[in-house]
């Protein structure tokens, strides 16, 4: 993983376990969603999307589980970001378990800026806002 942009700590909820107590597969990209809009700032991609109609959606997502995390575990997502093209910020978003640093599941994420169902260029203040983080 290159450089961490950002580190963003999650909390495994008996709610977030399915039958066998490891966290659902599903539920990583929760997690990873979360940390994303952290680093973006809900504030600002919410007022991307009220005053300009902008908003990203999930281009591609490659996720390889390592190990579970189970209830109780204090978990991290590390993320960090590159741009991919003038249209698409890729994520590079890895969960570790707090307790022992242990890498759970190695994710990345690529999300496409849009307006109205239609591809357009990720504002400039956005790439530089991720890009420093």
């Amino acid at each position: 993983m290159s450089p961490v942009a950002t580190r963003f700590p999650v909390r495994v909820y008996y709610e977030d376990t399915d039958h066998s107590g490891a966290v659902y597969h599903a539920n990583y990209l929760r997690y990873m969603e979360r940390a994303r809009e952290h680093l973006l700032g809900p504030d600002a991609l919410a007022t991307l999307w009220h005053r300009e109609g902008l908003g990203f959606v999930v281009y591609r997502a490659n996720l390889a589980f390592k190990a579970p995390a189970i209830f109780g575990d204090t978990l991290e997502v590390r993320t960090a970001v590159t741009v991919e093209s003038a249209w698409r910020l890729s994520f590079q978003q890895d969960v570790h378990r707090q307790s022992d640093g242990k890498l759970l599941v190695a994710g990345q994420i690529e999300l496409a800026c849009v307006r109205d169902g239609s591809l357009v260029e990720v504002p400039a203040a956005v790439r530089s806002a991720v890009l420093t983080s």
